[in-house]
């Protein structure tokens, strides 16, 4: 797809294999992926994340946009903190889910919120109504970025997934 969204500290763009060390930062942190699973499961080792990074790359050259998954990098030292994505939400697959993951090293500075933005900006301009993101019930820093990203909180399902999980949802007019 090769989209490249720059902030004002942080740069959204395409995987690429040499990620995999920063990448596994992210989804190789127990404190990350307890929160992805059953969606993915913690990756245990840097092959194991380059497969993972090249899976990725084939699977987006056959996504229409705006579905696909992204690099966060920080403009002040291209180091890369997380990842964006927006993908179908089962078991339909007609709303779209955006999702986020940091490295923990990278919580709480508010990259999470930044990126996302620049995401739903970008996401909005390719005929998209509207954008959901769930999260489990006691994941309270998603829910906290669902809000500062403008997205409302509609309820309660276990349609996704088959857990319980709080829905939020965001139109052009909620962004901030």
């Amino acid at each position: 797809m090769g989209i490249r969204l720059t902030t004002d500290r942080l740069v959204v763009r395409d995987w690429t294999p040499d990620d995999a060390e920063a990448a596994l930062a992210v989804y190789g942190s127990t404190d990350v992926a307890r929160w992805l699973t059953p969606v993915m499961d913690r990756v245990a080792d840097p092959e194991a994340m380059a497969a993972v990074l090249r899976e990725w790359a084939r699977q987006q050259a056959e996504l229409l946009p705006p579905r696909g998954r992204w690099a966060v990098e920080r403009v002040e030292d291209g180091r890369v903190v997380g990842g964006l994505g927006i993908r179908p939400l089962p078991p339909y697959e007609e709303d779209l889910e955006i999702t986020w993951q940091l490295a923990p090293a990278a919580w709480g500075h508010g990259y999470a919120t930044e990126a996302g933005l620049a995401l739903l900006r970008w996401v909005f301009t390719q005929d998209i109504e509207e954008v959901f993101a769930v999260a489990r019930p006691k994941n309270d820093r998603a829910h906290a970025v669902a809000k500062r990203l403008g997205m409302r909180w509609v309820g309660e399902t276990t349609k996704y997934y088959d857990l319980n999980l709080q829905v939020y949802r965001i139109r052009p007019a909620d962004l901030p």
